[in-house]
């Protein structure tokens, strides 16, 4: 066990080592505060770097924060093509890791936070509390632990270490712990031998309407042209309307609508089918296989994998001692929430925003990046760094460029990572729509107009 014994003045430690933690840490820098990077993988970008085989469509213009930029500057590093879209692995190597290594060891890689407090105050304790430091408390690689005193906490740790369940009720389904081995996560990386013996001749279930389950589908449509017995399950909450697959050569984001154009293209093709209006409530075996059950007591056709793509949540268990104002829904900061609520808002339609509209009852806590967004799936990568710019000035004590919004958004927005690997003007479509779902689940070949399809005229 150990503790720091600050000698000047407390550093502000951020949460993170990705793209929006990074970039914060280059921010409180232009503003002379020391950040200190706290990091749970090996190297700056580990999530990153789980969804390398990903590629954004984001171009490198669009992914690189300005304060980061003018760090790296003087060692050589010049930024890849502008108009060049990065795959994960791309944006960690070639950016994040030498970000980093500039920061040098103002990031601890390997380091875990497990608690967040006011220093000799829980949650409860109001006398004295807003001149007490925080601390933090860390555990590291080898086992060991310390605690670590910060003036403020910035926590850019992400959502991807928490996905969300298979249950339709946000609950995991009853056999999903028990069947978890035939049931992923994440995007298939099918360029993996391993991966692609997986799912190659398998009957495999996608569940989930967002991008990266559309990004799998399309995915393993295409590995069903090469693996005879390939096939894909489209599991759906609702049903399909006009708007699935994106708006096609209309659609304002380009690289949406292509995705959507290929995907339709592979799927018409018999690749793939879908199971709409149903919602998952159980996983239950089948002669080696496994069957989904939904709320309704349908049963989908004997599947050997599944992979759950129903969007990610924020960890919040190690912040229970820090008085938070998050909103009921959402789990975003109650000011936030609106600006990004999924029922009203994509990724373009998102107005960039600044400390005010991040903060919480604690002050000189921040959740910043995708963490702040809680469950909404809206993300604008430049949106997290105007973001940590403002909450930077915010802590320097600069209230009036906290408040100035130095964002111009494209008309189209960023979004984050959801193209495929090898289209770099790919991007896959929306989650949302406006049709409810069937009376009851229905089996359809994607393609095929569902009889309960709406108008594609309109919009929610």
């Amino acid at each position: 066990m150990s503790e720091n014994t600050p000698t000047g003045p407390l550093p502000v430690v951020v949460i993170g080592a990705g793209p929006v933690g990074l970039a914060a840490a280059a921010h409180l820098i232009e503003q002379n505060i020391e950040p200190l990077v706290l990091e749970a993988g090996p190297g700056a970008g580990t999530a990153v770097r789980e969804w390398g085989h990903v590629r954004l469509f984001s171009p490198w213009a669009e992914v690189v924060d300005p304060a980061a930029e003018k760090l790296l500057a003087p060692t050589g590093w010049v930024r890849p093509d502008g108009a060049s879209y990065p795959a994960g692995a791309d944006w960690a190597g070639l950016y994040l890791q030498p970000l980093a290594d500039v920061l040098g060891e103002r990031v601890r890689y390997g380091a875990r936070v497990t608690g967040v407090a006011r220093a000799g105050r829980d949650r409860i304790v109001d006398s004295g509390r807003d001149e007490q430091p925080f601390t933090v408390h860390v555990t590291t690689a080898d086992g060991g632990e310390q605690r670590i005193t910060a003036r403020a906490v910035v926590d850019a740790s992400g959502t991807w270490s928490t996905p969300n369940p298979l249950g339709a009720d946000g609950l995991p389904a009853l056999g999903e712990r028990t069947h978890a081995a035939r049931i992923s996560y994440r995007v298939p990386d099918l360029k993996d031998p391993a991966v692609r013996a997986r799912y190659a001749g398998r009957r495999t279930a996608v569940v989930g309407s967002g991008a990266s389950a559309f990004t799998a589908l399309a995915l393993l449509a295409g590995l069903a042209k090469d693996e005879p017995g390939t096939h894909a399950v489209w599991v759906l909450r609702r049903g399909l309307s006009g708007s699935t697959y994106g708006g096609g050569e209309d659609d304002q984001l380009p690289a949406r609508g292509a995705l959507g154009l290929r995907a339709k293209a592979a799927v018409e093709a018999g690749h793939a089918s879908a199971l709409t209006g149903f919602r998952t409530a159980g996983v239950e075996p089948a002669d080696g296989r496994v069957v989904l059950l939904s709320e309704d007591g349908r049963r989908s056709e004997p599947l050997d994998e599944v992979i759950v793509l129903t969007g990610l949540r924020p960890d919040l268990s190690f912040l229970s001692e820090v008085r938070l104002g998050l909103d009921e829904r959402l789990q975003a900061p109650v000011e936030l929430a609106p600006l990004i609520d999924p029922n009203q808002h994509s990724c373009g339609t998102v107005y960039p925003h600044g400390a005010k509209e991040l903060s919480h009852p604690e002050s000189d806590v921040y959740l910043v990046g995708m963490k702040s967004y809680g469950r909404a799936p809206t993300f604008l990568a430049m949106t997290g760094y105007e973001q940590v710019r403002s909450v930077a000035a915010a802590l320097a004590g600069d209230h009036e460029a906290a408040a100035r919004v130095e964002l111009t958004l494209p008309e189209t927005g960023v979004c984050g990572g959801a193209g495929l690997f090898d289209q770099p003007d790919t991007e896959p479509a929306d989650g949302g729509g406006c049709c409810s779902a069937p009376a009851a689940p229905q089996l359809i070949t994607l393609g095929a107009a569902p009889q309960d399809s709406c108008s594609t005229a309109g919009g929610c």
